[in-house]
């Protein structure tokens, strides 16, 4: 009896755990080399050429803030400008609907620079607190003063040299060195392209954005070491086998990890936008602010990072090698030499098929009578006739 069976379609997902089924991100290592070049070029650019808007905890200063109500930004500037003899560096307004702000920055004023300010802020616009009655507290004030902000960017800068020599030195020790060379390199490069879109774009730096920098970084070491982690259970055995080099199995980690990869970084922008927002539009709140867009920025950065240029330099790295060099060049004797043998036995059976074509074109001639004295004109032959 015949069992009938039902072939399973494999969908284009499950193709990406194939040898033959993913797509080729190592193939194209130049042209993600090549974006890589020009964003880190463009980003070098903007840091030298834009600098940075740092914010009053690094710089140092004043900072004024107060309900924004039916405030006019350039009125206060105005009248912060006549109270103190200080331009502000800048006046805004935050937050949306009933937790809008406005903010005015400025150079470090003296208590009674900040004292006139704050009166003459009240005295002209009346400015309401959060319960609508008019007080002079509803403006409040906050002095950092330039020695604090220099403490502040020399912790940054230790806490980010730390993090680095403690991620290099897991990785090292998780995998392989070459893998930990290709995780940082990359990493340098995400805090470089984030570090160009600030500068380009001006977005303020305080603490928070640094504190969020190290969570995404941390996030895009996280991603790079899943891919190296099936790269190295790939590689395994290398010299082994002769079917496979070492790109196409680290191309094969790369396609078995992707969707992971991408539903991971999707899963962690929901809540970082869903922060941005209630930040931004709802609340008013810097902090939160600085946070979410330095993760959201982190993130879309930590995908390409660690899909299309971590594993490429790892390839580069590990190629340069004796062992995967001599690997290479074995898989690649192996294969030609496959490829004549299958040649061959595609001639030889050219050719038995055209020696069977031949034999069955030949003509059989039909037995001779039984009688050979006998002729039987106009019958056919038949056994035993």
């Amino acid at each position: 009896m015949a069992v009938e069976t039902t072939k399973r379609k494999i969908s284009r997902i499950d193709r990406l755990y194939e040898d033959e089924g993913g797509y080729n991100f190592i193939g194209k290592s130049k042209t993600w080399y090549t974006i890589t070049a020009v964003l880190v070029i463009a980003a070098i650019a903007a840091i030298l050429i834009r600098g940075f808007n740092l914010s009053l905890d690094f710089e140092g200063g004043t900072k004024l803030n107060m309900p924004a109500g039916d405030l006019s930004t350039e009125q206060v500037e105005e009248t912060f400008t006549e109270a103190t003899g200080v331009e502000p560096e800048l006046v805004q307004i935050v937050g949306a609907g009933s937790s809008e702000t406005l903010e005015v920055t400025s150079e470090r004023l003296s208590q009674e620079q900040v004292g006139a300010a704050r009166q003459a802020i009240f005295e002209k616009f009346q400015v309401k607190d959060e319960n609508g009655q008019a007080s002079p507290d509803a403006i409040g004030s906050s002095t950092v003063s330039e020695s604090w902000g220099s403490s502040i960017t020399n912790r940054m800068l230790l806490a980010m040299l730390v993090f680095l020599v403690v991620a290099t030195v897991y990785v090292a020790v998780r995998l392989q060195r070459d893998m930990a060379f290709a995780a940082i390199v990359a990493l340098i490069i995400d805090g470089v392209v984030i570090a160009g879109i600030y500068a380009l774009f001006g977005f303020e730096v305080s603490p928070a954005v640094i504190i969020g920098l190290l969570t995404v970084l941390t996030f895009s070491l996280y991603d790079s070491v899943i891919v190296f982690d099936k790269v190295d259970e790939n590689t395994r055995g290398l010299e082994g086998q002769r079917k496979k080099n070492y790109a196409e199995l680290a191309n094969l980690a790369v396609n078995q990890t992707v969707m992971r990869s991408i539903s991971t970084s999707v899963i962690s922008a929901l809540p970082i936008i869903a922060l941005f927002v209630i930040a931004v539009w709802l609340m008013g709140i810097g902090t939160l602010r600085d946070l979410a867009l330095i993760q959201f920025i982190g993130v879309i950065e930590g995908i390409f990072s660690s899909l299309f240029l971590a594993t490429p330099l790892l390839v580069s790295i590990a190629n340069r090698r004796k062992s995967v060099k001599k690997h290479n060049a074995a898989v690649a004797a192996y294969r030609e030499k496959s490829l004549g043998a299958v040649d061959a036995a595609d001639e030889n059976s050219a050719e038995d098929a055209e020696d069977a074509a031949e034999t069955g074109s030949r003509t059989v001639a039909s037995p001779a009578s039984a009688s050979t004295g006998t002729q039987h004109s106009g019958a056919s032959w038949r056994p035993g006739r």
